[in-house]
């Protein structure tokens, strides 16, 4: 790009702050038209204060943004798209109790018949390869799904610059691909996209040029293809990155948790049913389950964690029946959980962090006596937690909704890996969390299974079920694979074996050569 053409997005001296807290100082860079840009940082690293300005969501207190050379005033989303600037957010702005097409529609600046935008959306979708049921109701999607229609509704506005915040955390390395290959022919038409993630690799793959924050400042600008992904870590961290460590030849003890021909019709009309699921873990052993969103990980976690019971013998805790029993009683067994979703299933946005300890730490580890809550002990555990795994909170009264995404994520993961289970069960375990406090979490599961827990993580994240697990398994369409050791498979077998976006057999097959083509 000829350096007489302006930048498409150029920031100077912007800084925002807020009590407390300078979480933009001073940050200065510029986005070409038709370019990558990466944005990376830690989390509280100043990222998401920073795309909010962009966006109009918030204003700096100083600096100046210029929009294709000149001076503008974003003063809200509405300005910001009139300039053509969309987003994708990683957390939703969704009405549960609507349809796809219906939150799409509010997203819209101007009206369009709903026929019309119904075509627009599945022409958007059969670009990117992703199915979604414009008709479908937002409360019955998964955390994934969720995210596509925001996607999609951002490109349906054909933004000049795209801001995407972790957008392939719920796709397979096939679907991240197809994503890219739509980013790259946006790019060449000239939209410019900046690029929020915290999968390195992904970086250095697709993106032009990377901007690094760390503690609201920019520390670095590079070209992210000549650095390697443990370096930009170390950039974003400000120290060296460690690496999960596993003892060499373990051995794992008595199988912990059994599932044996677990079926559950599906709750709604969009849900998945479980089918025939059988597997176990053993004291020491980290079973990885991949798999696509959407087909079957929500229903497979809230019936292994009580929320839906099932038959007695189809679930056993260290060789107690257990499908009947509910959460409370399968914690009272020693099983803890965490859901894919953190906001309102994880922890209660309104309620502080010691309170929301509380909800389930409250039998295994003494915190109610005689009917009554003992604040204190649930004070000093929450402290525990916020210590362990480096949590920015103003301590245990803090509610849930004054945190970051990635440092409610660490809250939520210390509070139920300190409580040592017998059975530890999480989903996405890392989502949205930033690369030292994801090795961390990496290194904590490791650890805790070192003690004899048996550890089931459910991910997208294909590098981070490789990384944990020693034995792998793939569910789709309800179903779940025959385990293989984790040395033994490959990103790209397992990607294939996820399938098609929902997973159905019709859906998905192996086109000559190997490669995944997914039917019209």
């Amino acid at each position: 790009m000829e350096s007489s053409i302006a930048p498409r997005l150029q920031l100077t001296g912007i800084t925002k702050r807020f009590p407390g807290v300078l979480a933009n100082d001073n940050v200065s860079f510029s986005v070409r038209p038709g370019e990558i840009h990466a944005l990376l940082g830690e989390n509280g690293a100043g990222k998401s204060t920073l795309v909010k300005m962009i966006y109009g969501i918030m204003q700096p207190d100083a600096g100046e943004i210029r929009w294709d050379g000149e001076a503008v005033v974003v003063s809200n989303p509405k300005a910001a798209r009139k300039l053509g600037i969309g987003m994708v957010f990683q957390h939703f702005s969704l009405f549960e109790a609507m349809t796809v097409l219906e939150n799409i529609a509010l997203g819209m600046d101007s009206k369009i018949q709903s026929r019309d935008l119904e075509a627009k959306i599945r022409e958007v979708m059969e670009q990117y390869g992703l199915k979604l049921e414009p008709h479908r109701v937002v409360s019955t999607l998964s955390v994934g799904e969720r995210q596509r229609i925001e996607i999609v509704r951002a490109l349906l506005l054909n933004p000049k610059l795209l801001i995407m915040d972790e957008p392939t955390s719920v796709l397979t390395p096939q679907e991240v691909e197809q994503l890219f290959v739509v980013l790259r022919q946006l790019a060449a038409e000239g939209c410019s996209i900046l690029y929020i993630s915290h999968k390195l690799h992904e970086i250095k793959a697709l993106c032009d040029t990377a901007t690094i924050l760390r503690g609201g400042k920019l520390v670095d600008t590079c070209d992210p293809k000549v650095e390697t992904s443990r370096s930009m870590a170390e950039k974003m961290i400000g120290a060296g990155l460690k690496d999960v460590r596993k003892v060499a030849g373990r051995t794992f003890g008595d199988e912990k948790l059994v599932v044996k021909g677990l079926s559950h019709a599906a709750t709604s009309h969009f849900g998945t049913s479980l089918k025939d699921i059988s597997f176990s873990v053993r004291a020491g052993e980290i079973l990885g389950i991949a798999g696509v969103a959407g087909n079957g990980q929500l229903e497979l976690l809230l019936a292994l964690d009580g929320e839906l019971g099932t038959d007695p013998q189809s679930v056993s805790i260290d060789g107690k029946p257990a499908g009947a029993l509910s959460p409370t009683a399968r914690r009272g067994l020693g099983l803890c959980a965490v859901p894919e979703e953190r906001n309102g299933h994880a922890a209660i946005a309104d309620f502080s962090l010691a309170d929301n300890t509380v909800l389930t730490a409250r039998d295994r580890l003494g915190m109610v006596s005689g009917g009554l809550i003992r604040a204190g002990a649930a004070r000093t555990y929450t402290g525990e937690v916020i210590a362990a795994f480096a949590v920015k909170a103003l301590g245990p009264g803090a509610t849930a909704g004054s945190l970051s995404g990635g440092n409610l994520q660490k809250y939520i993961m210390g509070r139920e890996i300190l409580q040592k289970p017998s059975v530890l069960v999480v989903s996405q375990p890392t989502w949205g969390v930033d690369a030292g406090a994801a090795a961390a979490i990496h290194q904590a599961i490791v650890d805790l299974a070192a003690t004899g827990t048996a550890v089931v993580v459910i991910s997208q994240d294909l590098d981070e079920l490789l990384a944990l697990s020693d034995t792998l398994a793939v569910i789709n369409g309800g179903r779940l694979s025959a385990p293989m050791a984790s040395g033994s498979v490959s990103i790209e077998e397992i990607g294939l074996l996820m399938g098609g976006i929902h997973g159905t057999p019709e859906e998905t097959h192996l086109a000559p050569g190997g490669e995944l083509a997914v039917e019209a």
